[in-house]
């Protein structure tokens, strides 16, 4: 059975996402739509002419007609994110690029499961949600999905240990608001805190693990990247190539991707990130993860920040 994943959106997101695809053989037909046409021709010529080395795959630029039948569509329109500015500032500018997308690409596959990745990823999710008509399941936005792995990143580098030993993950917003859960966050089964104290080298640990100095490294890991190189492709299309890996799994799996809440932690009318589960149709269930109030306090706090943007911006 085909895996098929329309792509609308052809700049260095959209197209590492595709590349990313390629070379790993998630998709079996991909689609790249973008309004500058000539972008995403060449983005998929460039492509194709290496998938001799990779699993077979068929990828080309299209239109939304294009898109029939897919399976996955992904969503990295918009405008990007500049030095300096912050994700919520784009706000109203990309929420009327998505309302415009909505229509055109529902029409052709209803089916899909959707992915949002523009930013700000939470509004954008909410406003596709509202607008599109789509049943809620097939509506994800990739969250803190990132923030989860630069989180995990980071402790790894603390205790030099392998990531996938690191089980901690970045609830709320993907921005500003975002927070670390640590009361449930593990290495190999050990709470984090306790960690260091379980191992025989103790003395190896330097500098002490310190969680404002961690939760700051994941907040402003974007803004530094931009500020450096641009613009940030790579760790997010890994992000969102692992969570079309996990839909087409069919593996139920436990991810931070933004959904619209309904009363979880208290928040309804939202969307951000805590644990969901992701697998073959979309979004399956959420985990209610155990949190202390502080935690619960906080995930309220990026709710409220969030409202805010919605309130002010034209659905």
């Amino acid at each position: 059975m085909g895996k098929k994943v329309t792509i609308i959106g052809a700049g260095s997101v959209g197209s590492t996402i595709a590349y990313t695809m390629a070379v790993n053989g998630i998709a079996t037909e991909v689609v790249m739509i973008d309004i500058n046409e000539s972008k995403s021709l060449g983005e998929a010529l460039d492509i194709r002419q290496g998938v001799s080395f990779c699993p077979p795959i068929s990828i080309y630029a299209g239109s939304y007609a294009d898109a029939v039948d897919s399976d996955i569509v992904i969503l990295t329109s918009g405008i990007a994110r500049k030095p300096g500015q912050t994700r919520l500032e784009l706000a109203q500018v990309n929420v009327n690029i998505t309302k415009s997308i909505v229509p055109e690409i529902t029409k052709y596959a209803p089916n899909a499961v959707y992915i949002i990745v523009s930013n700000p990823v939470d509004i954008l999710t909410y406003v596709f949600d509202k607008v599109s008509g789509l049943p809620e399941k097939q509506v994800i936005g990739s969250g803190t999905i990132l923030d989860t792995a630069r989180l995990r990143a980071r402790i790894a580098e603390y205790y030099s240990i392998n990531q996938q030993n690191v089980h901690a993950y970045v609830f709320g917003e993907h921005g500003d608001t975002s927070f670390v859960p640590w009361s449930m966050g593990t290495i190999s089964n050990i709470a984090i805190d306790k960690y260091s104290e379980c191992l025989t080298e103790k003395d190896t640990i330097v500098p002490k693990l310190v969680h404002e100095e961690v939760e700051s490294y994941i907040r402003k890991s974007g803004g530094k990247i931009i500020e450096r190189k641009g613009a940030t492709f790579y760790a997010v299309a890994v992000s969102v190539c692992h969570i079309c890996k996990c839909i087409f799994s069919g593996a139920d799996t436990a991810l931070t991707v933004s959904s619209m809440m309904h009363g979880e932690y208290g928040i309804e009318d939202v969307c951000l990130s805590t644990l969901s589960i992701v697998g073959a149709g979309g979004l399956a269930g959420k985990i209610v993860a155990p949190l202390t109030g502080e935690e619960v306090a906080l995930l309220h706090k990026s709710a409220e920040s969030l409202k805010a943007v919605i309130k002010n911006i034209e659905i």
